[in-house]
């Protein structure tokens, strides 16, 4: 008893954590955060920290404020007035004082966004995606969930945290999803969890084919519109509003992190459903709400983007645009029908070199983009222009990234 005690206690722990991050070295995956700061009213230019002769300037390019909403003066004096009305914190669950009237108004403005009854909020996107998808299942007795090969890791969470069967279609593969739901019992609950725009590729989801798939084999269906919200509609509810498709899908979900600017997740749906997520959902009923001051912030960028359309065209004309010169440079940029324009590179340390030359000789700040994010192998480096990205500026970042290309010996041909 006494040797294995021993044995027990021989275990190396700060030896096991060691390897686990050397192998991410080795791999070229290990992940460092650039330590920077926003110039408050001239986004995309910021400072970064960390050389010996203070801050240095940069020009962000990966940042997913995609309208610079962060920076618009009507959220951060909606956040001021906030702050100043009530204070910092939310001061607790939303069912012990966390509970404000504005979470109840920024859910009613979400609600009329997607045309539903009702709308949840939570502490980001991917918390609203797990609690969701895997409260759902554990509701629906022997539910069966069908997901796209490329959905987000917080979809992939939720449906492994509900413990149901699982298929996984490929992507965008209708043929394949039809096949999957046909071999399912017609008695069975079903729900089909897709996006609307995948972030990496900037490919779209073929909304209403899914759609009609669900209603001939009697299926819930969920789709993440995080990377649309904002982005696309008359009033920036998303693919689903664009595509006039959004009275077909059961719950929507969005962030308010990204085109919004601030910081949040939600879902809109039917009260019903609403009312189970949040009565049953451990990831929402056990976590401290959003702070007033976020919500506050949130809901002013909401119901200005209802409104305007100006933030929308600038960030689709800028995104255009850089596509237009890194193609025509020859450089391999990815095909994209969105905003998101991804630069393949297929190699993690190359991913990273880019990156890292980038900063240090061209202050421009764009993060590489790597597995598990992306599969191996497809490793890019992801640009996400706004309406404040200027000719000027997208001039200078192709001219940049032709010599480096240069520099590298790197293959031009290396377009996905």
């Amino acid at each position: 008893m006494i040797n294995r005690l021993e044995e027990r206690a021989a275990v190396n722990y700060d030896l096991v954590f060691d390897k686990a991050i050397d192998r991410l070295h080795k791999e070229g995956r290990y992940r460092v955060f650039i330590d920077i700061l926003r110039n408050k009213g001239s986004y995309p230019n910021a400072r970064c920290f960390g050389g010996h002769n203070g801050p240095k300037p940069v020009t962000v390019w990966c940042s997913n404020d995609y309208l610079t909403m962060g920076q618009h003066p009507k959220v951060v004096t909606a956040m001021e007035d906030a702050l100043h009305d009530v204070g910092a914190g939310s001061g607790g669950t939303r069912n012990i004082g966390g509970n404000t009237h504005y979470h109840v108004d920024l859910e009613n403005e979400l609600a009329d966004l997607h045309g539903k009854d009702g709308a949840l909020l939570f502490t980001s996107g991917y918390v609203s995606n797990d609690a969701t998808l895997s409260t759902l299942a554990k509701i629906l007795p022997g539910c069966i969930i069908f997901s796209d090969e490329l959905n987000h890791a917080s979809m992939i969470a939720g449906i492994r945290n509900a413990g149901c069967e699982k298929h996984v279609f490929r992507h965008n593969d209708m043929e394949h999803l039809e096949e999957l739901l046909a071999a399912t019992d017609p008695d069975v609950p079903k729900l089909i969890a897709f996006e609307s725009v995948y972030s990496m590729d900037g490919d779209i989801a073929p909304i209403h084919e899914i759609c009609d798939l669900a209603d001939k084999y009697n299926a819930l269906t969920y789709i993440d519109e995080v990377h649309a919200v904002g982005m696309y509609g008359t009033r920036g509810g998303g693919i689903s509003e664009r595509d006039e498709a959004a009275e077909r899908i059961t719950i929507i979900e969005g962030t308010l992190g990204k085109a919004f600017g601030v910081m949040g997740g939600y879902i809109a749906a039917d009260k019903k459903i609403i009312d189970v997520i949040r009565s049953y959902a451990p990831g929402f009923i056990f976590t401290t709400s959003l702070s007033p001051v976020l919500v506050a912030g949130a809901l002013a960028s909401v119901r200005h983007l209802k409104q305007s359309d100006v933030e929308r065209k600038g960030q689709h004309a800028a995104a255009e645009r850089l596509k237009t010169l890194f193609a025509n440079a020859g450089l391999p940029v990815m095909k994209s029908e969105t905003h998101i324009v991804p630069l393949m590179v297929g190699d993690p340390v190359k991913a990273k070199q880019i990156s890292d030359i980038l900063l240090s000789d061209y202050g421009v700040y764009v993060q590489p983009i790597n597995f598990p994010t992306v599969p191996r192998g497809t490793e890019r480096l992801r640009f996400t222009p706004g309406p404040a990205h200027d000719e000027a500026m997208m001039v200078e970042l192709t001219k940049g990234l032709l010599e480096i290309w240069d520099r590298l010996e790197l293959d031009l041909k290396q377009a996905a």
